[in-house]
C-alpha cells in the first residue's frame, strides 16, 4: 500500500480529491450558464407578458362582438410597436444627459418613463391621422378588409425594423419606419399610383436635412461656448457673462418646442404666439437665471470641471421636456394604425382621421415605457456614451440643438426626425471637437500658455498627432451603422410591409 507523498512528510492529506474539484468547478459552470441565460430570457419574457395583457385589455374593452379578434391582435401588435418606441427611440432624449452624468441610468428611466406617459396621454390628441403623413390616398383603398391588413402589416413591419435595430444597436426614426410601412403596405393593396410621391420626397429630403442641421446647431454652440467660456483665463466671470444667455435661450427654445410639437394636439397656436411666448420666456428665465448661476459659481475653482455642474439642471429639465414632446407626438406612431383598424372593423369604414379611445392610448403610453425599462438601456448607452464623449456642456449643446432644429423644420414646413435630429447633434459635436482639437490656434496657445498635455476640456493637445489619428473623437464604426440603419429604413420596412401584406392576404 503506497503513502501519500504528503503522509511522508509528516503532513495531514489533503481532504479535497483532484477529481472532487473538477466536478464542482463544473457543477459552478453549469449554474453560472444557467442563471445567466435566466437573466437573458427575463426581460423577452416580461415582453410577451405585456403583450398577453395587452391583447386581454384590449378583449375587456370591446366585448363580444364581430372579428373582436382583429381588434385583440391589432392591440397585441400596437403594444409591441410601442415597446419598440421606447426601446430605441426615447434614447435620443435623455442619452446625452445620462453619458455626461448630469443624470444617472436609473434616474433617466424614471424621468423619461414619467413624462413619455404623461406626454402621450394629456398631449397625444384625441384624433389621429389613420394614414401616417398622408403617404397613401385612404378613399383608393377597395374595402375595409383590406384596409385593416394593409394597417396591420404597416405596424408588424415597422416594429419588426424597430426591434432589429435596437439589437444592432442604431437609433432610428419610428415614425420613417411607420411610414416605410405603410407605404409598403399601400403599393402591395392598391399599387403605386396610391402613394404621395411629393410627400415621400419630403420625408426623403429629411434623412439629410435633419442630421446636418442638427449637428451644424449643435457645433456652433459648442464653438460660442469653447471660445467664450472654455478657453478664457477667467472662467468664473466668462461663465456669469455668458451661461445665464445660454440657459435662458434654451427656455425659450424649449417653451416654443413645447407650444409647437409637444402640446399642438391640446392648444394650436399661430406663430406670433409662439414668438411671443419665446421671448418672455427668454426674459422671465434671463432674469431668474443671472443671480441663479452667480450664487452657484461662489467659491468654484477656476476650471471647467466645477462650472459642469452649473449645466445639470438644465440638462435633467431638457430631458424631461424632450421626453414630454415625444410622448405627444410618436404615440401616434404605435396607436395611430390600432385606432384605425378599431375604428374600421366596428364601422366598416375607412376614415382618414379617427377618434382613439382612451384605452388605445393606455397601450400605447404604458407600452413606450416598459419598452423604456426593459430594453431602453442599451440605446441610452449607445447615444450618450459610445459615439462620442459627452459632458454636460456638450450635452447642453444636442439638447438646445434638438429643440432649435424642430422650431426651425417646422416653421419652414419641413418633416424633419427628432432621432436624425438629435443623434446628428452627437455627431456633429464630436466632429467638431476632433477639428477643434487639431485646428483651432486659440485652443494651441491656450494649452502651450497653461503647459497642458492635456487641455481643461479633457482632449488631447494638439502636437499629439499620431494620439489624434489613432484614436478618434467620434467612433467610425457607429457612425457607418447608424447612417445606413437610417437609409434603409423606409425600404426596408415598406418590403416588409409588402411581404407580411400578401401573407395576410393569402392565408385569410
Amino acid at each position: 500500500m503506497s503513502i501519500p507523498d504528503d503522509a511522508k512528510d509528516g503532513q495531514p492529506p489533503p481532504l479535497t480529491k483532484p477529481s472532487l474539484d473538477k466536478d464542482l468547478t463544473k457543477i459552478v459552470h453549469v449554474e453560472e450558464a444557467t442563471r445567466s441565460i435566466a437573466q437573458r430570457l427575463t426581460t423577452p419574457g416580461y415582453a410577451v407578458l405585456f403583450l398577453a395583457v395587452a391583447g386581454a385589455f384590449a378583449s375587456s374593452q370591446i366585448g363580444a362582438q364581430p372579428n373582436a379578434g382583429f381588434i385583440i391582435v391589432a392591440a397585441t401588435l400596437g403594444g409591441y410597436m410601442a415597446l419598440n418606441i421606447g426601446a430605441n427611440d426615447v434614447a435620443n432624449n435623455v442619452g446625452p444627459a445620462v453619458g455626461s452624468r448630469a443624470l444617472t441610468l436609473t434616474g433617466a428611466l424614471i424621468i423619461a418613463a414619467v413624462f413619455e406617459s404623461a406626454g402621450a396621454l394629456i398631449a397625444g390628441g384625441d384624433v389621429v391621422s389613420t394614414i401616417s403623413k398622408g403617404i397613401i390616398d385612404p378613399s383608393l383603398v377597395p374595402d375595409s378588409q383590406t384596409f385593416v391588413w394593409a394597417m396591420m402589416a404597416a405596424l408588424l413591419s415597422s416594429a419588426l425594423w424597430v426591434n432589429l435595430a435596437t439589437y444592432i444597436g442604431a437609433p432610428v426614426s419610428t415614425t420613417h419606419s411607420v411610414v416605410g410601412g405603410v407605404m409598403g403596405a399601400g403599393i402591395a393593396s392598391v399599387g403605386f399610383a396610391s402613394v404621395n410621391w411629393a410627400t415621400m420626397a419630403k420625408i426623403a429630403a429629411s434623412w439629410v436635412i435633419s442630421p446636418l442641421l442638427g449637428g451644424v446647431i449643435a457645433a456652433i454652440f459648442l464653438a460660442f461656448i469653447k471660445t467664450n467660456i472654455i478657453y478664457q483665463d477667467d472662467k468664473i466671470a466668462a461663465a456669469r457673462r455668458w451661461v445665464p444667455v445660454l440657459l435662458a435661450v434654451m427656455a425659450s427654445a424649449f417653451s416654443c418646442y413645447l407650444v409647437m410639437k409637444g402640446l399642438k394636439r391640446v392648444w394650436k397656436a399661430d406663430y406670433y404666439t409662439v414668438l411671443f411666448v419665446g421671448f418672455a420666456v427668454f426674459a422671465l428665465a434671463y432674469g431668474l437665471l443671472k443671480p441663479w448661476v452667480r450664487r452657484r459659481s461662489e467659491g468654484m475653482e477656476n476650471r471647467n470641471q466645477s462650472l459642469r455642474t452649473l449645466f445639470h439642471l438644465p440638462l435633467i429639465c431638457s430631458a424631461a421636456l424632450l421626453s414630454f414632446a415625444h410622448g405627444a407626438n410618436d404615440v401616434a406612431n404605435a396607436v395611430g394604425p390600432l385606432a384605425a383598424i378599431l375604428h374600421s372593423v366596428q364601422s366598416g369604414e375607412i376614415a382618414g382621421k379617427v377618434d382613439i379611445p382612451i384605452w388605445v392610448m393606455l397601450i400605447g403610453a404604458v407600452g413606450i415605457s416598459f419598452g423604456l425599462f426593459l430594453y431602453g438601456p442599451k440605446l441610452i448607452r449607445m447615444v450618450g456614451q459610445e459615439i462620442t464623449r459627452m459632458n454636460p456642456m456638450r450635452a447642453f449643446c444636442v439638447a438646445l440643438s434638438a429643440a432649435i432644429t424642430v422650431i426651425i423644420a417646422s416653421a419652414l414646413g419641413l418633416p424633419v426626425s427628432s432621432t436624425h435630429i438629435a443623434v446628428g447633434a452627437v455627431f456633429g459635436v464630436g466632429f467638431f471637437r476632433e477639428y477643434y482639437t487639431s485646428r483651432s490656434k486659440r485652443r494651441r496657445r491656450y494649452v502651450t500658455k497653461n503647459a497642458l498635455r492635456y487641455d481643461d476640456d479633457g482632449d488631447a493637445e494638439p502636437s499629439d498627432r499620431e494620439e489624434q489619428r489613432r484614436r478618434k473623437l467620434v467612433r467610425r464604426s457607429h457612425f457607418m451603422t447608424i447612417v445606413a440603419a437610417w437609409i434603409i429604413t423606409v425600404p426596408a420596412a415598406a418590403l416588409l410591409a409588402a411581404v407580411i401584406f400578401f401573407v395576410l392576404s393569402f392565408a385569410w
